[in-house]
């Protein structure tokens, strides 16, 4: 099967290191994205191998050009491919997925005993999802790593059908303690994060504490996970650490170039607002970094003010955000607004008080229409643009991958503000009903934020903690009553 020159090239110089490959075709059109564990034997099977299935022949014939991006890890990888293929949606990784959802590891932290799984659809809920991965496989290896170290549950209810799931180390013993085990869910989510060496030094503390008060049996427990977690590094790097050649997006150049700006954006902010039912109003920043999500730099704001009034709230959110209070937050290079001209207005006027410039676009939901407002140096490139008004509106076509960049920003800037407005409901809720409490007035309640960091924390609480705190009487009345909610 024979091969350009230029292709060939290419291949020779392919590392044998993970990362995302990309075929193109004789347009510059991708229409193939994979990821692999090392790059060049990958790449280099697609034309040296007869493949018996049809569509890989079908592939490799329109190949006239590949590009790659080079990872830590496979699992890296996974994230890389994950975006990139949302975005492009090419040809060939569409009709191998048949139109199939990604998938996500879903983990119910709302519940005194999260479960963790691996699903299609994530809901606005208050569970916590990473993702979205493409392969099945590589995601359940990830985790069959994982829950060897942080057993975990992965149905509804705490049902173990045999001794033998927690004999070989897959599900929490039976007597663990809802405090025990929430801590091992909060460090499984640490490695989600990208926290590896975090939580692996808070293991080792732990271990170290439990040998010097004699209590060998539980520090050889600790021991054990920080040896596994230590030897996981090289097979599981999860998190968003990798950098890659800004020249391989076309989405972002593409954006740039309509946009008016003088190079790709690296930094770009989203800000959405949720405030159903008028209450408990938050706003959300979420942030990507050269073309892919920076989960640990995403922000919230809790309103302030009062009524069911976007504008003044995204007012509100940008005057907040750029206060100056937040000086080690790197300055965007592109501020997305969710919403048309009024809340793109209201953002730029925040700015404007402030002495700041920035570039800064809102996206209208109705038409998916991208909005920016006219300067005399605004120009427009081509029929889908128009002038209207103050603004510029831009129309990409549905297959834009630049307008597919967006509303993945815009959606994952939703999904985060809608998961942190139902935190605050349910905080709130909580709250309301400790204060409910016969004999916890606001002093008692202080002290039980101080001795436990928040509402949930007491209701994690064992009660030997909650008598040392306020007494066995009042103990046993928050026990029951948070029981109840």
């Amino acid at each position: 099967m024979g091969t350009s020159n230029a292709l060939q090239s290419k291949l020779k110089k392919l590392p044998l290191t993970p990362g995302v490959y990309f075929f193109k075709d004789s347009k510059g059109k991708i229409i193939y994205i994979g990821k692999a564990s090392r790059l060049k034997r990958r790449v280099s099977s697609y034309f040296q191998k007869v493949h018996t299935d049809y569509k890989t022949p079908l592939l490799v014939k329109n190949i006239a050009d590949l590009e790659w991006i080079e990872a830590n890890s496979e699992i890296e990888a996974l994230f890389l491919e994950a975006e990139f293929i949302k975005r492009h949606k090419p040809l060939y990784n569409v009709r191998e997925r048949d139109d199939k959802n990604f998938l996500y590891i879903k983990i119910t932290t709302y519940e005194d005993f999260p479960t963790v799984s691996i699903i299609r659809r994530p809901s606005d809920d208050m569970a916590r999802y990473f993702g979205p991965f493409v392969q099945a496989y590589s995601v359940r290896q990830a985790l069959k790593y994982l829950r060897k170290i942080f057993p975990y549950y992965v149905k509804g209810e705490r049902k173990i059908s045999s001794k033998l799931e927690y004999q070989i180390g897959v599900v929490p013993q039976p007597d663990i303690t809802k405090r025990e085990y929430r801590l091992q869910i909060r460090r499984l989510i640490g490695v989600l994060e990208g926290k590896s060496e975090v939580i692996a030094a808070q293991l080792e503390r732990e271990m170290k504490k439990l040998a010097k008060a004699k209590q060998y049996e539980e520090a050889a427990k600790v021991r054990n996970q920080y040896t596994a977690l230590k030897g996981l590094k090289a097979k599981i790097v999860f998190g968003r650490e990798e950098t890659f050649d800004l020249s391989l997006d076309v989405a972002l150049h593409s954006l740039a170039e309509r946009l008016g700006l003088s190079a790709a954006p690296r930094r770009m902010e989203c800000y959405d607002i949720s405030n159903f039912a008028g209450g408990d109003s938050v706003s959300s920043m979420v942030v990507f970094t050269d073309g892919v999500p920076d989960q640990k730099a995403y922000r919230h704001f809790k309103m302030r003010t009062k009524g069911p009034n976007d504008f003044a709230m995204m007012h509100e959110t940008l005057s907040r955000r750029f206060s100056g209070r937040h000086e080690d937050w790197p300055k965007p290079d592109l501020i997305i607004i969710d919403g048309g001209k009024g809340q793109l207005t209201s953002a730029q006027a925040a700015l404007s008080e402030l002495g700041i410039a920035l570039p800064m676009v809102g996206l209208a939901k109705r038409y998916e229409t991208i909005v920016q407002q006219r300067t005399e140096a605004t120009k427009l490139h081509d029929k889908s643009e128009r002038f209207e008004g103050g603004f510029k509106l831009i129309n990409f076509e549905p297959d834009s991958p630049t307008l597919h960049l967006l509303q993945r920003i815009r959606d994952e800037a939703h999904r985060f503000a809608v998961s942190y407005h139902t935190n605050v409901r349910n905080r709130r809720t909580k709250s309301s009903l400790l204060d409910s409490i016969p004999g916890v007035g606001p002093m008692t309640r202080k002290k039980l934020i101080r001795s436990f960091g928040s509402v949930a924390g007491v209701s994690q609480a064992t009660q030997a903690e909650l008598v040392a705190c306020v007494g066995s009487k009042l103990a046993s009345q928050i026990n029951e009553a948070l029981a109840k909610s």
